[in-house]
């Protein structure tokens, strides 16, 4: 059957392609039937049609073709895939492209006569959904041809499960794949690569879950590392190889141990049916250090190690492969204040450790540094007797008192309470600032807390079983000056670092509405003594009492009601703190 649209392209009209076949056929036509000509040879020889040839010789680099036309054709050897073998009498098919080119040399085309038979062929072998192997042959706009007999075209989507990088990859090497849809009108296949695999993975994923179990050793094949692992195809399902299950030691990054492509041996740690995931483990496949960790690493041993890594709590040390322990920055220095371990240590120190403490199932060792040497506060005891006078600068004050440092590493607390037996100090930065030099009495030693308490005003007489019970005494009319203010009444300095309580019943003869109606802050006045506690260390006072000359017959309790007696150990309503002792 002749191809007229073949024909439409070369540019040769019907009636021009008659004339050039009759001069073709030369003194043919003239001894015959000229009915019988046009009705067959000039049919046939119609440029597009197929024809029959014979391969009569080689002329350079092209095969000289009988066609049964008065001249012969010329096909090029690249057309040819047994060029070097190529014997004259050969018979081929070949397709007519041009009855005489300006040379008068008949131009034919085995090239395209193979692939009018390949489509053919392929017509008449596959259908859609069926699988098809040929090699990569060249990169197109949206992905690559393949030579199946004809050119299929393999889209770059549909090449693999994920997209390559580069489809070059592909090209020369044999790609099987599936033929998604065939348009026979423009004689063109679109293959999928991808559709294969996933199918192909399917299948060998419901295999693979039917015979495999928790415990298994397996190989797989790395298709992809990532910050927390990588995962490993055991043929039809990617199982996940945590980075915490590849080794039983330290690691960077998952690529120190395997890389994409690498075939490696792993253990089967869980599988979920449903979900179908698998967890895999490279160090189970050996023995945990941690089975007898016990025996090689006993507690309270001394051990060397290296400092593989600093965080802001402590320094992990590798003792041996797989075990690494932790020095908590508070294990470092007995004496020192330490911030950050780097102050100590660096990566890659070595230094010499005591096993502290194993946690077993966490795999989690504790270390000391500073017990490798003698503790300082085991003699501190000795060094430090109760009632010796010790001096240092003060390091950290707090709301209930002062550190004080006695020696390198070795603070006591100077508690708000002990720093004075009769001002009322509701912080102790009202009386020091850090640096300050200090001198204290040594109260008590806490070894096993490692705590020493400090006392200043211990240093001296308790002026409320001396000189205040002297110089105070009920009926007495004293002077003084107002220092605060409160809603119960007025608190007045009697000397330096001792004060009264004048309770607002005790200000007027008349009932009044605030304190501050009768006296103001810094306003100098004459009270009475009414009563002097020695035990609670009070004393109340009464301004109306001094100015009427009233003595002094009641007990000063009845006049403050309980709400607004400061209470012992608690902050008062003046803001100081009781004598009680917080536990530090």
């Amino acid at each position: 059957m002749v191809d007229h649209n073949l024909i439409a392209d070369i540019g040769i009209e019907l009636a021009e392609a008659d004339a050039l076949i009759l001069a073709a056929l030369g003194e043919e036509v003239a001894g015959g039937d000229m009915d019988s000509v046009i009705s067959s040879d000039i049919q046939q020889f119609v440029p597009g049609n197929m024809l029959k040839g014979k391969i009569v010789g080689k002329a350079g680099d092209d095969a000289v073709i009988d066609v049964g036309l008065k001249s012969e054709g010329l096909i090029h050897k690249s057309e040819f895939d047994d060029w070097d073998t190529l014997e004259s009498g050969t018979e081929i098919e070949v397709i007519l492209e041009d009855l005489e080119d300006e040379n008068g040399i008949i131009k034919l085309s085995k090239r395209k006569a193979d692939r009018i038979r390949n489509w053919e062929k392929v017509l008449e072998t596959y259908k859609e959904g069926d699988i098809v192997e040929g090699k990569g042959i060249r990169r197109i706009k949206g992905g690559i041809l393949v030579d199946i007999g004809v050119p299929a075209f393999l889209p770059a989507s549909q090449i693999d499960v994920r997209r390559p990088g580069d489809v070059n990859e592909f090209i020369g090497n044999t790609i099987r794949a599936e033929i998604l849809k065939i348009d026979e009108p423009r004689r063109n296949i679109v293959i999928s690569r991808r559709t294969l695999i996933e199918n192909e993975r399917d299948e060998a994923k419901q295999r693979l879950l039917n015979k495999i179990s928790e415990g298994d050793v397996v190989v797989g094949k790395v298709t992809n590392v990532a910050e927390f692992g990588a995962f490993v195809d055991l043929g039809g399902i990617d199982g996940l190889l945590h980075v915490t299950d590849m080794s039983w030691g330290r690691i960077k990054h998952p690529s120190d141990i395997c890389k994409t492509g690498d075939e490696i041996e792993v253990k089967v740690l869980k599988v979920d049916f449903d979900t179908e995931k698998i967890a895999l483990g490279l160090k189970q496949k050996d023995a945990s250090p941690w089975d007898d960790i016990e025996k090689r690493f006993p507690v309270q041993t001394k051990v060397s190690g290296k400092v593989v890594n600093l965080v802001s709590y402590g320094a992990f040390v590798h003792l041996e492969d797989g075990v690494e322990g932790l020095v908590h920055v508070s294990e470092m220095s007995w004496r020192k204040r330490i911030s950050h371990p780097s102050e100590i240590v660096n990566p890659g120190d070595e230094i010499e450790v005591i096993i502290l403490d194993i946690d077993k199932e966490k795999h989690e060792i504790s270390l000391g540094m500073k017990q490798v040497e003698n503790n300082p506060w085991e003699i501190v005891a000795e060094k430090y007797p109760i009632g010796t006078i010790v001096s240092g600068a003060v390091r950290n004050l707090t709301n209930y008192g002062a550190f004080v440092e006695i020696e390198p590493g070795i603070d006591g607390l100077l508690h708000v309470s002990d720093i004075s037996w009769t001002e009322k100090i509701a912080h102790p930065n009202e009386k020091y600032k850090k640096s300050d030099e200090v001198e204290c009495m040594v109260l008590e030693i806490d070894q096993d807390k490692q705590r020493i308490s400090l006392g200043i005003k211990q240093m001296h007489e308790d002026p409320w079983q001396t000189a205040i019970p002297e110089a105070y005494k009920p009926g007495m009319v004293v002077h003084g000056t107002v220092t605060k203010i409160t809603n119960f009444g007025v608190f007045v300095e009697l000397e330096d670092g001792l004060e009264g309580l004048l309770h607002i019943s005790e200000l007027a003869d008349k009932k009044i509405e605030s304190p501050q109606d009768v006296v103001k802050p810094g306003e100098e006045v004459n009270v009475k003594i009414l009563r002097v506690d020695l035990e609670d260390r009070k004393i109340g006072l009464s301004l109306k009492r001094a100015l009427s000359g009233e003595d002094v017959e009641q007990d000063w309790e009845s006049h403050v009601p309980k709400s607004d007696a400061p209470e012992r150990g608690g902050m008062d309503d003046h803001g100081a703190l009781g004598t009680d002792k917080i536990e530090f």
